[in-house]
């Protein structure tokens, strides 16, 4: 009763704020910057879009895309515009392999990275409509195996939880994992050793935390992640060239290779292989699938006069459920983080829904969505991220809702990849030391170490040279003495950037040999220790 009570008299101080006035309505109350009456006063925003803003917008998209490849010299784009229920633009620009003539189109098709959350998210919003699951499902109801380090916390996070980056796990669990060769089980139930933060109350963004979110719909769909997607979403919208599987991107003839910066040039070094985060990570598709899907979104779940997600379904992925950026001032704009989605607030004051995915091994992509006007643009490509498909949707988005490109997007947002983009490592650029101190023995590092969260690792001698293998499949790396007992080896992999060089440090225990040996790569979230078996 007393709930009732306090929500009744919240809803009475908001009507009393919204009508009381000094005296009789006049004209002169009426704002002299246009503003919709029909809509709601959260909805409403004073930036008013003159006619023809919109289409030429769309006719500047060329020669911003052409430009874009010019400064930073990316191999491929392909950018597709939607507007109202209809793809007004969609091309290609460049080549999805370089020496080649094989030039990228609309149909082309990129590894879309996490830009498949959102599509995935999609996929349990058809689910939850279906009533096969809810929001607020708790992922053991479907996945007993699945646990967290927290009990309570294993028995209460639901699918919304993982979706909205909300688990308590910490940034990034699992990926570290994935790198070193462990499938997607193994690494799902190895996330119950990573430490939580606190739950439903820190943003921490996880592959694995969605990932397990939707192994825990398709269980309950009695079906694996990448039919249910094909089955529920693809094949209803007619994207025919989206899959959740990576076989079937390698084996489409028009899809697109990755690229990776070398010096200043690109080159084909690597191919990522995602299948293990499938649902945050593993959707291919073209720039005129994805078409389809955004005319969708912003239609609330219909498409060409279909209805394929339920619109109550859909409202809670689209929407703000979790602060993922706190402002940073008071006068600045916080942002959030649906199920799946980003949202913000542009300058205009206009909601945005965007997202962006990048391999560092070679893709990065970017949507942005205004659903007041029902306008959205998505950009492909197939280069390491260097700010290009986020400059070019807001360019766009300037124009749009402008007339004019409001900074150097190019610039800012690669300012912003640069550090995600370099190598990691203590000791990344630093000379070893002139004078080290000897090593032991190698016979003295030999030997299986072993924590929870990695398992084994090994350190094996070949010849007169020590190498560390890493992971289910036993990847070696050639160890370097750096000084003392300490060594170095370059690592490699979508969470190692080129050029990286993580420090291997081991403690020397009474025997004179290694008892226990410190990964630098591996300390982030607490687990570089390993012990001698």
């Amino acid at each position: 009763m007393a709930v009732l009570a306090a929500a009744q008299l919240r809803v009475l101080a908001l009507a009393l704020w919204f009508t009381t006035t000094t005296g009789p309505c006049v004209q002169a109350d009426v704002p002299p910057v246009p503003i919709d009456q029909a809509v709601s006063p959260s909805q409403a925003t004073a930036n008013v879009i003159p006619p023809g803003q919109i289409d030429a917008a769309i006719g500047r998209l060329n020669d911003l895309a052409t430009d874009l490849l010019r400064r930073t010299h990316i191999p491929g784009l392909a950018v597709a515009v939607v507007r109202n229920d209809q793809t007004v633009y969609a091309t290609g620009f460049g080549v999805r392999r370089v020496g080649s003539e094989d030039t990228v189109d609309a149909n082309t098709v990129f590894q879309l990275a996490s830009l498949s959350k959102s599509v995935g998210a999609t996929v349990v919003a058809h689910q939850v409509g279906a009533g096969v699951v809810a929001w607020d499902t708790p992922l053991i109801h479907h996945l007993p195996w699945f646990a967290l380090h927290d009990d309570w916390v294993t028995h209460h996070v639901t699918i919304a939880d993982m979706y909205a980056h909300r688990s308590g796990l910490p940034d990034h669990a699992g990926d570290d994992l994935e790198d070193l060769g462990y499938d997607r089980r193994q690494v799902l139930q190895r996330l119950r050793f990573a430490q939580l933060h606190q739950f439903r109350a820190d943003y921490a963004y996880t592959n694995f935390g969605v990932t397990a979110a939707a192994e825990a719909v398709a269980a309950a769909s009695h079906t694996d992640w990448a039919s249910l997607s094909e089955q529920v979403l693809y094949k209803p919208l007619g994207m025919n060239a989206t899959s959740s599987r990576f076989a079937d991107f390698v084996h489409q003839p028009n899809h697109a290779v990755g690229y990776v910066r070398v010096g200043d040039g690109w080159q084909a070094k690597y191919q990522r292989q995602p299948d293990a985060q499938s649902a945050a990570g593993g959707v291919s598709s073209s720039a005129h699938d994805m078409a389809r899907w955004m005319v969708m979104v912003l239609h609330d779940g219909v498409y060409d006069g279909k209805r394929i997600v339920a619109a109550d379904a859909l409202r809670p992925a689209v929407t703000a459920q979790m602060v993922s950026a706190h402002s940073a001032e008071a006068d600045a704009r916080a942002g959030f983080y649906g199920y799946g989605f980003g949202v913000g607030i542009l300058p205009s004051g206009r909601v945005a829904l965007s997202h962006s995915g990048a391999f560092a091994l070679g893709a990065a992509t970017n949507y942005v969505l205004i659903p007041s006007i029902r306008v959205g643009i998505v950009v492909l490509s197939n280069a390491a991220p260097v700010g290009a498909v986020e400059a070019l949707g807001m360019q766009f988005a300037d124009l749009v809702q402008f007339g004019v490109i409001t900074r150097d997007w190019l610039g800012a947002y690669g300012k912003l990849m640069e550090p995600i983009m370099a190598p990691s490592g203590s000791l990344v650029g630093k000379e070893p030391p002139a004078h080290p101190a000897q090593a032991l023995q190698p016979q003295a590092y030999v030997g299986v170490y072993h924590n929870a969260y990695f398992g084994d690792i090994a350190v094996l001698r070949r010849n007169d040279s020590l190498v560390l293998a890493l992971g289910p499949t036993r990847t070696e790396y050639q160890m370097r003495h750096w000084d003392g007992s300490i060594f170095t080896f370059e690592p490699s992999g979508e969470d190692a950037n080129a050029g990286s060089v993580s420090e291997m440090t081991f403690a020397i225990g009474p025997s004179g040999q290694a008892s226990s040996v410190t990964i630098e790569l591996f300390k982030e979230n607490g687990w570089g220790r390993f012990a001698r078996r």
